[in-house]
C-alpha cells in the first residue's frame, strides 16, 4: 500500500516540478523571441502555444494523479477489524432514515424487490409526491460529490433549512459617531436595516438504467446513481449559481440587479490588460479583498496569463506544491466553464468574497422509480428532486469586470 501510493506522490511532485520549469522556459521565450515590435513570429508563435499548452495538458495530469492517489489510499483501507476477542453484537442504534434497515430497505426497493417489509420500513421517508427520501448516508454522499465538483458551492456559504423562506437581515447603513461642542443637542445616528430572503426552487434529474443492467448483483447501482445525478445537478446548480434569473432558479452572481456590482469596463470587447485587472483588484473594499479569489474561464485565464505588470512579471503565478492553486496578484483563481468569455458587454471575471453567496438547500432529496414510463425500451427511470436556493447577500463583496 505504501510503496504505491509513494509512487503517486513522487509523480505527483516530479510532474509539479517539470510544469514549474516548463512556465519559466515559457516565460523566457517570449521574452527573448519579440522582435522589435514585441510580436513573436508565426513559427514562435507556434513553438510558445505548444509549451503553453504543455502547461495546460500537466495541470490536468496532476489533477488526475492526485484523484487517482486519493482513490487508492480508499481502497487500501481495511475493510473490517480483525476479531481479538469475544465478537459483541450491538444493534442498530440509528433511528429514521440514518438506520440501516432503512438503507437496506431503499435500495432493494430500487432493485424492485419490494415485499411488505420492505414497504414498511420505507414509511419513515414517503414525501409528499409520492417518493422515498434517501438514506442519510447517501444523502452524504451525494452533497460530497457536488461540492468537489461545483466550484461555487466550495466556496459560498450553505446551510440547511427544514422548510418555509428563510429571511437574512442585512444592515443596509450604519450610523457615525459624531463630534459635538459642550451641550449641543446629539444627533441621530440610526442605521437601517433590510432583509432578503431564500426560498426554495425544485431541481430535478433523471437517469434511466436497462433492467438487465440493475438485475445485475454485480453492478454498482448506489456509485452509479449517486455520480451520475451528483454531474447532472452539479452542471444545472453551478449554471444558475453563475448565470440564474431568479425565475424558477437561484439569482447569479452575474446577475445585473441581485448580483455582483461592476468594478471596472474594459477598454476593449475581447481584450484584457493587467491594468484593468488592477483596477478590478481595489476596486473591490479592503475587508473583502483578505478572502477574495477570481472566477472566469479557461478561455479567460489563457489570455490573462501572458499579462505583465509594470515591472516586466508574469501576473499570473502557477501553484508550486501540491494541491496549489494558480494565482493572480496573489489571489486564487477558480475555473469554471459557466462564465461567460470574453466578448461584447459579457462580464468576464468575478474578484470577490464568494463567503457572502448564500445556498440554501431544503432538507432531503427525494427519489422516484418510473417502471413504467421507459418499460417499452427495457428501461427503468430514476429521478432525484432537491430544492434549494441562493442568492448574493451584499452586492459590493463581488466586483466583476465587464467587457466594453
Amino acid at each position: 500500500m505504501s510503496s504505491i501510493i509513494d509512487n503517486f506522490t513522487m509523480t505527483i511532485i516530479e510532474m509539479r516540478k517539470k510544469r514549474s520549469e516548463t512556465w519559466e522556459n515559457a516565460k523566457n521565450f517570449l521574452d527573448t523571441h519579440r522582435n522589435a515590435s514585441g510580436i513573436l513570429s508565426a513559427e514562435d508563435t507556434t513553438t510558445y502555444e505548444r509549451m503553453e499548452q504543455e502547461i495546460v495538458d500537466l495541470g490536468h495530469e496532476i489533477e488526475r494523479q492526485e484523484r487517482l492517489e486519493s482513490m487508492e489510499r480508499e481502497m487500501q483501507n481495511a475493510t473490517s477489524q480483525p476479531i481479538r476477542n469475544t465478537p459483541e453484537t450491538k444493534p442498530d442504534e440509528k433511528v429514521g432514515r440514518a438506520s440501516d434497515a432503512y438503507k437496506d430497505a431503499f435500495w432493494r426497493s430500487i432493485r424492485n424487490e419490494s415485499s411488505y417489509e420492505i414497504r414498511n420500513a420505507l414509511r419513515e421517508g414517503v414525501d409528499s409526491d409520492g417518493g422515498y427520501l434517501v438514506p442519510d448516508t447517501f444523502e452524504h454522499t451525494l452533497i460530497q460529490a457536488l461540492d468537489e465538483e461545483n466550484i461555487i458551492r466550495q466556496l459560498a456559504h450553505t446551510f440547511t433549512t427544514a422548510s418555509g423562506t428563510h429571511a437574512i437581515p442585512i444592515v443596509g447603513t450604519r450610523g457615525k459617531a459624531t463630534w459635538i461642542a459642550e451641550e449641543q443637542e446629539i444627533p441621530e445616528t440610526t442605521e437601517t436595516f433590510t432583509q432578503k430572503t431564500i426560498s426554495a426552487h425544485k431541481l430535478t434529474a433523471l437517469i434511466k438504467i436497462s433492467e438487465e443492467l440493475l438485475n445485475d448483483s454485480a453492478f454498482d447501482l448506489e456509485s452509479y446513481i449517486a455520480s451520475e445525478f451528483a454531474r447532472k445537478i452539479s452542471d444545472a446548480e453551478e449554471e444558475a449559481f453563475i448565470t440564474g434569473n431568479g425565475s424558477g432558479k437561484p439569482f447569479g452572481i452575474l446577475h445585473d440587479k441581485e448580483g455582483a456590482e461592476v468594478g471596472i469596463t474594459a477598454a476593449a470587447a475581447n481584450a484584457i490588460t493587467t491594468n484593468e485587472l488592477i483596477d478590478l483588484y481595489y476596486s473591490l473594499r479592503s475587508p473583502y479583498r483578505k478572502r477574495a479569489v477570481w472566477i472566469m474561464n479557461d478561455a479567460t485565464v489563457n489570455m490573462i496569463r501572458k499579462l505583465k505588470d509594470g515591472n516586466g512579471q508574469y501576473i499570473w503565478s502557477p501553484g508550486i506544491k501540491s494541491n496549489d492553486t494558480d494565482t493572480i496578484l496573489g489571489r486564487k483563481v477558480y475555473t469554471t466553464t459557466c462564465m461567460p468569455t470574453a466578448k461584447t458587454g459579457a462580464k468576464t471575471v468575478a474578484f470577490g468574497d464568494l463567503d457572502f453567496y448564500w445556498i440554501g438547500d431544503r432538507e432531503g432529496i427525494s427519489f422516484k422509480r418510473l417502471n413504467e414510463l421507459y418499460a417499452t425500451k427495457g428501461q427503468v427511470g430514476f429521478l432525484a428532486t432537491k430544492r434549494l436556493d441562493a442568492r448574493l447577500i451584499l452586492p459590493e463583496t463581488i466586483k466583476v469586470l465587464k467587457m466594453k
